[in-house]
């Protein structure tokens, strides 16, 4: 790959959430996400919607087919999405704002033993979300 693809690339993630308006103005208020696209389907859900925060980015739409959502194996489900923020105090107002909001805690902000300072939550489908001020390949 030459390095002008490289510099080029952007990565983004999709969701397939079962209520996926409520999921928006869920992940809007627990995590401080702004919608910047949402495309109603024809049953009152979501055909294509967008969310940001700072340079991340993800579309959702509803899920019709009940996609399978992974089960937890200890503590976790073994993947995720994950946010770096610039400070500590970013991670923990995000924590308590998810927490406010119904997320469920699975871990609480703490230092991690690799120096990670981190937290993680499930969203009410289950996802789960990870917020920290590592910043993986810097």
């Amino acid at each position: 790959m030459s390095e002008h693809n490289v510099s080029t690339a952007t990565f983004h993630a999709y969701f397939g959430y079962r209520d996926a308006v409520g999921a928006l103005r869920w992940l809007e208020r627990a995590f401080g996400f702004e919608t910047t696209m949402e495309v109603p389907d024809e049953q009152g859900g979501i055909s294509h919607a967008e969310m940001r925060y700072g340079g991340v980015a993800f579309t959702l739409f509803s899920d019709r087919d009940g996609y399978d959502r992974p089960v937890r194996k200890g503590d976790t489900v073994g993947h995720g999405m994950y946010l770096a923020f610039d400070s500590r105090e970013q991670v923990d107002e995000v924590y308590r704002s998810a927490l406010a909001a119904g997320a469920e805690s699975i871990w609480e902000a703490a230092l991690s033993e690799w120096g990670n300072y981190r937290c993680r939550v499930a969203d009410p489908e289950g996802y789960e979300w990870t917020f920290g001020t590592h910043r993986p390949g810097s």
